[in-house]
């Protein structure tokens, strides 16, 4: 198959790019490079990728609507998996108009694309976060999620919404994967197990909001693509058994499918700093802080249809997963053991 990826350079894409590859897939992945974390980190994850055969990276922007459209008028891409959107909760409350021009707009002008392409399966990114002031455990996708917490949860919501409306009217196969905070080699500079990992080994005490009474569903980037991998190659269809005087989130009468992606159980927060400190034999100083606005509390995913349907199964506890991140980041960052 020949897939498109957004987002290529980033924490995900750059993986399953890997992964894709390895099976002998075609990839041609887009990316803004934008400064949101160190762009060194994004070039260095492209530099492996151009080393490989069958890969293509073309700078791009979602909102650059003729180059996306002409993009598309090049290749015959078979699917498209989006993760290109500007990340972050916290963010997202000082810097609302990126969300928009990224996660609402930009979506708008892909979804355009697949529809005047006819791509045969639209794979994107949701996320966790659309639970918002949700509190019931585990999170199911037959939950209602109608109240978000942060403007990031209310545009991925938003892209439900907006693939829906596309595999409604005109037939696209659309497929939501809601993440759950994923972690790994490779990861992201702006979330927790890395700067983390960072200010620990640099001496310096670690922010710990809500005085660690938090609780997260971490899943490993391996697992995490696995996954994605398994929804790409089979794209959503009608539920034929749907039925709209009881509605769900999760399918549709159109070709559309919500799933989680998670690994299926929670973590304490200090649990997980503990273990991250087992991991860089280094003991943390603490700074304990209240909670910060558009968290929430506890997150932990009911990952029971993406098993059932497509055997989906997580392998890696938080241990090995944490140790395979601090040995890639001591190697990449050159820091001795």
């Amino acid at each position: 198959m020949h897939i498109l990826i957004t987002g290529g350079a980033g924490f995900i894409g750059s993986t399953l790019a890997h992964r894709l590859l390895d099976r002998g897939d075609t990839v041609t992945a887009i990316d803004n490079l934008n400064d949101y974390y160190e762009v060194s980190l994004k070039e260095a994850r492209l530099a492996r990728l151009n080393e490989r055969e069958g890969f293509t990276f073309v700078k791009m922007d979602l909102v650059e609507e003729s180059k996306l459209n002409a993009l598309f008028a090049e290749h015959q891409f078979d699917a498209v998996m989006n993760l290109a959107a500007q990340a972050g909760v916290r963010y997202s409350i000082d810097n609302p108009n990126a969300y928009v021009q990224a996660n609402l707009v930009g979506f708008g002008y892909l979804l355009e694309c697949c529809r005047q392409h006819e791509i045969q399966h639209l794979v994107f990114a949701s996320s966790s976060s659309v639970y918002g002031a949700n509190t019931r455990l585990p999170f199911s996708e037959d939950d209602p999620v109608d109240h978000p917490v942060s403007l990031y949860a209310a545009s991925k919501k938003a892209n439900e919404l907006m693939a829906h409306t596309y595999a409604h009217l005109y037939g696209v196969p659309c497929t939501g994967l809601r993440f759950f905070t994923v972690y790994g080699p490779w990861g992201r500079p702006d979330m927790a197990f890395f700067k983390f990992t960072r200010m620990m080994l640099a001496g310096e005490s670690i922010p710990v909001f809500n005085h660690g009474n938090l609780s997260r569903d971490f899943t490993y980037i391996d697992d995490i693509v696995e996954g994605v991998i398994r929804v790409i190659d089979r794209p959503a269809t009608p539920d034929l058994e749907y039925d709209s005087d009881h509605p769900t989130p999760a399918s549709s009468k159109a070709p559309f499918r919500i799933y989680n992606i998670g690994n299926g159980s929670r973590v304490m927060l200090m649990d997980y700093i503990q273990t991250l400190e087992e991991c860089l034999g280094v003991k943390a100083d603490y700074d304990m802080l209240p909670m910060q606005d558009g968290d929430v509390h506890a997150t932990n995913a009911d990952i029971s249809r993406l098993t059932t349907e497509f055997g989906f199964q997580p392998k890696t506890d938080i241990r090995t997963g944490l140790q395979a991140f601090v040995d890639w980041y001591r190697e990449y960052y050159r820091v001795p053991a």
